[in-house]
């Protein structure tokens, strides 16, 4: 109990060091790891079911050869794979986020320093350090979930589509 209590006031100093923005980086990518815990949970769970629910459908037809059977089966490939990439641009657009809002955080903090320079004059290096430390935590703030992000969503990505083909080619045409 005393770790967790060490660890909760550890970020506490974290995001005050951070300033205000760090917390727009906390909440861009509480979302963004939500929609990918959401997608992993979508593959291990009801993608398995969306695959084998084509097949079969596939399989019970009698006629596979025609043109419409064949605008079928691209019918049934395209909606297991609109449902296989889901949230996956969202997901992309949040992790190209991250490192915006952290920037915004140096903008903010680079305000900050300028403010106490121009009170204080340029010879006061404990008072812009204030400035300092929340111009740089956001940035590194938010470099850091948008790399955790890029991993993730490139594995997604790669695995919807890896998904997608092995459908196409379970779901053969016959001649």
């Amino acid at each position: 109990m005393h770790t967790l209590l060490d660890a909760y006031t550890a970020i506490l100093i974290f995001m005050e060091k951070g300033g205000v923005v760090l917390y727009g980086v906390l909440a861009v990518t509480f979302v963004m790891w939500v929609l990918i815990i959401e997608r992993i949970w979508y593959f291990n769970s009801v993608a398995k079911k969306d695959v084998s629910r084509a097949i079969s459908a596939w399989e019970s037809r009698d006629e596979r050869h025609s043109w419409y059977a064949h605008k079928i089966r691209t019918a049934m490939i395209s909606e297991v794979s609109q449902n296989l990439h889901t949230n996956v641009d969202l997901i992309k657009t949040l992790v190209a986020t991250c490192p915006l809002v952290g920037l915004l955080g140096t903008v903010t903090g680079m305000v900050s320093v300028f403010d106490v320079m121009a009170v204080l004059g340029s010879g006061n290096a404990r008072a812009m350090a204030d400035g300092v430390s929340k111009a740089t935590i956001p940035t590194m703030a938010g470099m850091v979930a948008a790399i955790s992000g890029v991993f993730m969503s490139t594995w997604i990505e790669r695995k919807a589509k890896r998904q997608a083909e092995r459908l196409e080619d379970q779901l053969t045409m016959d001649q």
